[in-house]
């Protein structure tokens, strides 16, 4: 069976068959058959009146106009330009099977297949992804799966039996590693596991994937394939069931990685690759592998163009080519609000995406409750902010509606406030004549300042000092990320003035183990973490308390964080602190959030937000401290 198939409809006169798609394109083509009504609620009853089709023997034949209307509302690719190949049929990949039973659905219960029992059959056992079968779960496993988890081990064995790809989008925490080696375990004790299965991930979550794979399926032979002496492992790699890597390491490793002819490909965090023209992303995309899997608690984090990229890594042409996938959907969606395209979108890839939130299936977590911590920035700080707010408003208001480098001036803007509501002197100032920040000079308080002159530096970290000692004094355990690791500096100095034991997770760690050991034994009640070095891969179930020193721009990513502590294995409720410096650029992106999240979850939801950002919204983040508070 090859990667593709050809579809024609067709309807029986007396002894013949007509294929009724060429007609059916005309009819659109010409306007007699438009969307638009469907997608606008502008239908009449006129509209769904018979519709009359001429042949091309000049007979005529009529047809519901609904039935029609159905099918055109399932085969989008009808209304591109030319979508019927030479034969008159359109031409789909194998991926899409699933969409002939909606199709049959559409056109009604007296629908006939024609030569293609094979594909009607294929088609019933797509529709039934949702509830595949059940399979035992063998001794060799050393875990005591959830029922959600394996249930998900069932999603992905029957992928893997369909010669389909996947993604498990599970919320954080919910295992999905552990569904994964079990999956794997599952294949090997089958006898299909005959070549190595590679698991990609960042750096920073190799060795959870490796302590994992001992921990729950020791009988697995796994590799870790990384460090500078890795090729002194070759020989090893053929011999291996599962090969753990990370993307840095298969860029430069591809061309050996890809000789393996592996059985099956896994993409950890796999929004990696959610921009299609980054070299990382057109690495996997030559990769050759039986089967491929993605694994991604965000798989849509800022816009649709990012899912279109990962499926197609996992089925390429299962969302078309990428320019048709954005004038199909990601347009129609994202700046037109088209619910109807929405839903068509998600009953697409509903067979291949499995997403479980910890609400649904792990009630048994304690509670997790969200603060948002306004906090009023100092006079220095005001008087710092708007300093830089009005030097740098002039050239944004030029540069808005520029190119690349404009973008990135604007950032730098933005990029500069938010340092200032984190701290005064948390930016380099070396331009104004003032000291540069980084240095450890700078990042210190001059000891010859008054308590009432160095408060003035941070009202966030004021309120981090009073509220940390009262914490650990309730035998808290707290988390404190942050986007700038300078930001972590300073607070650590903060605590090793009170006495306070703490932990350090940035980029520069080459200890990230033991760190997470030495916390998760409960001694420490501290740990400072970047939000690159710490923004998944985490199990921090000590700790009950986050702080968010600084909002991030992506919702998820934050979420990510807060959920390295709020998991399968916490025992205790959970307080997320998000510290936001009132009436500023940071107050503005935490409304932003709510469009991000609310684009991440549109497949789900009956609504769909435009993300871009307009030349209003740019000025309303470069607004005075006053004007935001109005």
């Amino acid at each position: 069976m090859g990667s593709w198939f050809e579809l024609d409809i067709g309807i029986r006169l007396g002894d013949r068959q007509v294929n009724m798609l060429p007609y059916l394109v005309e009819a659109i083509e010409s306007g007699r058959l438009s969307l638009d009504k469907i997608q606008s609620g502008e239908i009449t009853e006129s509209d769904l009146a018979d519709f009359s089709l001429t042949l091309d023997d000049g007979s005529s034949v009529k047809l519901s106009s609904q039935r029609l209307y159905n099918i055109i509302s399932c085969l989008l690719e009808l209304t591109e330009n030319k979508p019927l190949n030479k034969n008159a049929r359109l031409r789909l990949p194998v991926s899409q099977f699933a969409r002939l039973s909606e199709l049959q659905q559409q056109m009604g219960s007296d629908t006939r297949w024609q030569d293609a029992e094979w594909l009607k059959q294929k088609a019933m056992r797509l529709s039934l992804a949702n509830e595949p079968p059940e399979i035992p779960l063998p001794d060799n496993i050393h875990a005591t799966l959830r029922d959600y988890q394996h249930q998900g081990v069932n999603w992905l064995q029957f992928l893997v039996t369909e010669n389909l790809g996947g993604i498990l989008a599970d919320d954080m925490g919910l295992g999905k590693t552990l569904q994964t080696l079990a999956h794997i375990q599952i294949e090997k004790n089958a006898g299909r596991l005959i070549r190595p299965a590679l698991v990609v991930a960042p750096t920073s979550l190799l060795g959870n994937w490796f302590n994992e794979c001992r921990r729950f399926t020791p009988e697995l032979k796994v590799l870790q394939w990384a460090g500078n002496k890795r090729q002194q492992k070759q020989a090893e790699l053929s011999q291996s069931d599962l090969i753990i890597t990370s993307y840095g390491i298969l860029a430069r490793d591809a061309k050996l990685l890809n000789e393996l002819q592996l059985y099956l490909l896994i993409l950890d965090e796999a929004q990696t690759i959610k921009n299609a023209s980054s070299k990382i992303a057109r690495t996997v995309f030559q990769f050759e592998a039986n089967h491929r899997l993605c694994l991604s608690g965000t798989p849509l984090e800022n816009h649709l163009g990012e899912l279109w990229s990962l499926f197609n890594f996992l089925m390429p042409g299962f969302l078309g080519e990428q320019a048709q996938f954005r004038r199909l959907f990601r347009l129609p969606i994202e700046k037109e609000n088209d619910y109807q395209r929405q839903q068509q979108l998600a009953q697409r890839i509903a067979p291949f995406m499995l997403r479980r939130t910890k609400e649904k299936v792990a009630a048994d977590l304690p509670q997790k409750t969200t603060i948002n911590t306004l906090i009023e920035l100092t006079d220095l700080q005001t008087d710092r902010y708007e300093s830089i707010r009005l030097s740098m408003l002039e050239q944004v208001q030029k540069v808005l509606h520029g190119g690349k480098k404009n973008a990135i001036a604007i950032s730098n803007a933005l990029l500069r406030l938010r340092q200032v509501c984190c701290h005064a002197q948390l930016m380099n100032l070396k331009r104004n004549n003032a000291p540069d920040i980084d240095t450890q000079e700078t990042i210190e308080v001059n000891k010859a300042k008054s308590k009432v002159e160095a408060k003035q530096l941070s009202a966030k970290l004021n309120w981090l000092n009073t509220k940390i000692p009262e914490l650990i004094e309730n035998n808290r355990r707290v988390l404190i990320f942050s986007s700038f690791t300078s930001m972590l500096d300073i607070i650590a100095k903060t605590l090793t003035e009170q006495k306070i034991r703490y932990l350090k997770l940035t980029g520069q760690s080459t200890n990230r183990s033991q760190l997470i050991d030495e916390f998760q034994q409960g001694e420490i009640p501290v740990f400072l973490i970047s939000l690159k070095a710490g923004g998944a891969g985490l199990n921090l179930t000590q700790a009950d308390t986050v702080i968010h020193f600084d909002p991030w721009w992506n919702p998820a990513a934050e979420n990510q964080a807060s959920d390295r502590a709020h998991r399968i294995g916490q025992d205790k409720p959970v307080f997320v602190y998000k510290l936001i410096t009132q009436g500023t650029v940071e107050e503005k992106i935490v409304l932003m959030q709510k469009h991000k999240g609310e684009l991440a979850e549109q497949l789900y939801k009956e609504s769909a937000e435009q993300l871009s950002l307009t030349q209003m919204d740019w000025e309303a983040l470069l607004a005075p401290i006053d004007a935001s508070n109005e």
